[in-house]
């Protein structure tokens, strides 16, 4: 493996850090609607445990409602009471086919809790870049003991890697911010 290869690798394993990191953001209930907050109910489909979005459609009624739309008729029941037994609070009632998701209002305390998640999540997701930074520089010293390349493009390339590692860890903190402010806003 050459020094380019190492850092076009770990360039995109930390791509992926920073998409999981945004996954789970996207997962954390602000108090705005969004599909996406249901992405993590797994509803019980013939015997398997399929995610929501697979046997339904969802969609934003309004800014604080939810409307899933199962796709088979027998299925609303099993829908609303796998939303109802997640984790996330939700009480969902059924309108014949359609079933809405009103999502309460968070209180400041409620909030509060949710940015010390948002920065632990964060702060996961700064550890797995960094990780990723360090596998990066022991390929490289790797490399220099085999004599595949030398000190001074181990200096270059763990300069280069650094580089990276920063862009990364503030994309991160940028999103923490975001997520932070759209949590506090009422």
């Amino acid at each position: 493996m050459t020094i380019a290869e190492i850092k076009s690798t770990t360039e995109t394993k930390m791509n992926q850090s920073i998409e999981a990191f945004r996954q789970n953001l996207a997962k954390i209930r602000t108090g705005r609607a969004t599909p996406t907050l249901l992405d993590s109910v797994m509803v019980d489909y013939y015997g398997n445990m399929t995610p929501l979005n697979q046997v339904a459609n969802v969609t934003v009624l309004d800014s604080r409602t939810l409307s899933v739309q199962p796709w088979e008729k027998g299925m609303g029941a099993k829908v609303e009471k796998a939303i109802r037994e997640s984790d996330l609070g939700l009480n969902p009632a059924s309108m014949g086919e359609l079933i809405r998701v009103p999502l309460p209002a968070m209180s400041e305390e409620r909030r509060r809790e949710m940015t010390k998640v948002v920065k632990n999540e964060g702060e996961n997701a700064k550890i797995a870049i960094r990780n990723l930074r360090r596998d990066a520089n022991e390929s490289v010293k790797k490399l220099v003991k085999e004599k595949e390349a030398s000190e001074d493009d181990q200096k270059r390339a763990e300069a280069e890697i650094q580089k990276i590692t920063d862009k990364h860890i503030q994309d991160v903190d940028k999103m923490v911010v975001a997520k932070d402010q759209e949590l506090m806003a009422v």
